[in-house]
């Protein structure tokens, strides 16, 4: 049951190719390292992450946020830089006259106004910058291998990470001079189901696009460079349609227009015909409460059912007795989709597993399941 990545890469095989999940721990790793040894971020290169549109390299930026103030005790801010937007000159700042008129000076952008203090990291995310024309681009030399704007200096707690589409992506995209090119780490950011999955339990995506890309994992990117859609299946897409289910109505019919709308009338089409399959589950709430009612037996309404329960979890997530009660249940289940339940169980939070360390049902099913989990990593 376990997938692969859906999207293959298509840099240079210089590059590594990582899904969001793996560039988020390696670089979340790189940075917690370098702060808990108190040592300054000017040490490390600037991080540059390719990807087609939508895949998940913004998500990625705050991810590696929220881990760095989870594993140190520093506080971290995000400046938001899209360099589509600016002039070589925006990068500058303002001219004026100093104080008695005889020389220009350069009044600093409010965006690279930081907070250098001690407990404070910044990240200055330069994002879409393969989309700056090459004359803003050259002005990112200084950002990101002197980390100096002109006359202003960033400061020492800055991370400084840029991302952008491929130009084989076919959106409006610029090929990166090799004299900036060599100034950064540069990761290629693949489309991978399991991993998108794992950051959707935690997040709180609807567990009806968690269920339909649970069975139709293909769906979660439909890109394609060679086609005009102007609206198709990204994470990023997937994301905004879990919006209008949790925040305006759970009803797909009603909300089916404005999905069309985003992911495309095709796709639509098939999330809706799927979605039906919700008629048939169990109720959710019966089975925390303690009781067995009779689980489906096709494998959709199972992935639907999982699905359910994983949201229902992570909506109640304290109540480790209903927890335990959903978890009893689940063994009756076919064994792998009780271990992808499990899996999302975990992945509720980042210290969620040893609350269900606390629950006897969880390490029963640890002794007598847990080595599936094997396939789920």
């Amino acid at each position: 049951m376990s997938t692969k990545s859906t999207t293959k890469p298509i840099l240079t095989g210089s590059v590594p190719a990582v899904n969001v999940g793996k560039a988020v721990d390696m670089l979340a790793m790189m940075y917690v390292s370098m702060i808990k040894k108190n040592r300054k971020m000017t040490l490390l290169p600037s991080v540059m992450m390719w990807g087609p549109p939508g895949v998940g390299k913004s998500q990625a930026v705050r991810q590696i946020a929220e881990r760095i103030e989870l594993n140190t005790s520093v506080k971290v801010n995000i400046t938001d830089v899209r360099l589509l937007m600016f002039n070589p000159i925006d990068l500058r700042g303002i001219p004026t006259a100093n104080e008695d008129k005889t020389l220009a000076v350069w009044l600093k952008p409010q965006i690279f106004d930081m907070d250098p203090g001690k407990g404070i990291i910044n990240i200055l995310f330069l994002d879409e910058i393969s989309a700056a024309p090459q004359s803003v681009q050259a002005a990112a030399y200084q950002i990101t291998l002197d980390r100096t704007v002109g006359e202003h200096k960033l400061p020492d707690n800055c991370i400084v990470i840029a991302a952008g589409n491929r130009v084989t992506d076919k959106s409006v995209a610029y090929k990166m001079p090799k004299a900036l090119a060599n100034r950064l780490l540069h990761l290629e950011i693949e489309t991978s189901y399991d991993a998108w999955r794992n950051w959707a339990v935690r997040s709180g995506i609807n567990e009806k696009v968690t269920a339909f890309l649970a069975f139709k994992p293909d769906y979660l990117m439909k890109f394609d460079s060679l086609k005009d859609d102007i609206a198709f299946p990204t994470p990023r897409a997937w994301e905004m349609v879990s919006a209008l289910l949790n925040n305006i109505s759970d009803s797909i019919e009603d909300m089916y227009t404005l999905i069309a709308g985003i992911i495309g009338t095709g796709s639509a089409v098939e999330f809706r015909t799927w979605s039906r399959v919700f008629e048939q589950l169990p109720d959710i709430e019966m089975i925390f409460d303690g009781k067995r009612p009779r689980a489906p037996k096709r494998p959709d309404a199972l992935y639907a059912l999982i699905s359910s329960m994983a949201r229902y979890a992570y909506e109640h997530r304290t109540e480790l007795d209903r927890i335990a009660n959903s978890i009893a249940y689940a063994d009756t289940l076919p064994p792998d989709f009780s271990t992808v339940l499990m899996q999302d169980y975990m992945n509720i939070s980042d210290d969620f597993r040893s609350e269900l360390m606390k629950i006897p049902e969880f390490v029963k099913w640890l002794r007598t399941k847990g080595r599936l989990l094997n396939g789920f990593d």
